[in-house]
């Protein structure tokens, strides 16, 4: 919304946030174009880069709970990755700020890996065929009405993360309504329960 701001083109945080959240640099810049007839150039990316990365450095924090939740992923031998839209630069960044990076040694997928981007569920698959699983056997966490759609279109298990700063919009909670995902939470503690399949004990009460 700064950058831009910067370019002359005003624009809200829902509107903002209907365009561009959980798309890939790509799908943003095409619509920047689209919508606006703004060029972005390398130079605009390059800047507003710079001013993300040091917004993150100094501000960004870890979600409450994903610690405990991923260790009780691995206490019951679940399996998991990241697969962001977001460039491979940025989600390493946003994981060492955040103090969790050890937690993600499994790959990281980024949209920059596949043709098409978030709604298109090329990511997904991507990422399930590199952890050697069949979409049907995955679970997306996800809390963008693009990662949902995209989870949807590669057939696989979609929950709604809407524990973010982002979630209470307006028009986001009405696309999630029209989305329908399978449930929507907002804590971590509960993410464990939600993730096994229907019927399965866990192996591990106290974990």
């Amino acid at each position: 919304m700064e950058m831009l701001g910067d370019s002359g083109i005003s624009i809200g945080v829902e509107r903002a946030s209907a365009l561009f959240l959980g798309r890939s640099l790509a799908s943003m810049v095409k619509t920047a174009e689209e919508e606006y007839g703004l060029a972005i150039d390398d130079a605009f990316l390059s800047a507003m880069r710079q001013k993300l990365y040091a917004r993150f450095r100094a501000e960004l924090r870890p979600t409450d709970g994903i610690i405990a939740a991923l260790e009780a992923l691995e206490a019951e031998g679940i399996a998991w990755c990241v697969a962001s839209s977001s460039q491979p630069e940025r989600i390493e960044l946003s994981l060492t700020v955040t103090g969790i990076r050890p937690r993600f040694d499994p790959p990281i997928f980024s949209a920059s890996m596949v043709e098409r981007g978030k709604p298109a569920p090329d990511l997904f698959l991507h990422a399930a065929q590199r952890m050697g699983r069949p979409p049907g056997e995955c679970v997306v966490i996800e809390d963008s009405p693009a990662g949902i759609m995209a989870a949807r279109a590669a057939q696989m298990r979609v929950l709604a993360y809407t524990g973010g700063s982002h979630t209470g919009l307006a028009d986001y909670r009405a696309e999630l309504e029209r989305l329908k995902p399978e449930t929507q939470f907002d804590a971590m503690s509960d993410l464990l329960q939600l993730v096994l399949p229907a019927g399965r004990p866990r192996d591990n009460p106290d974990a």
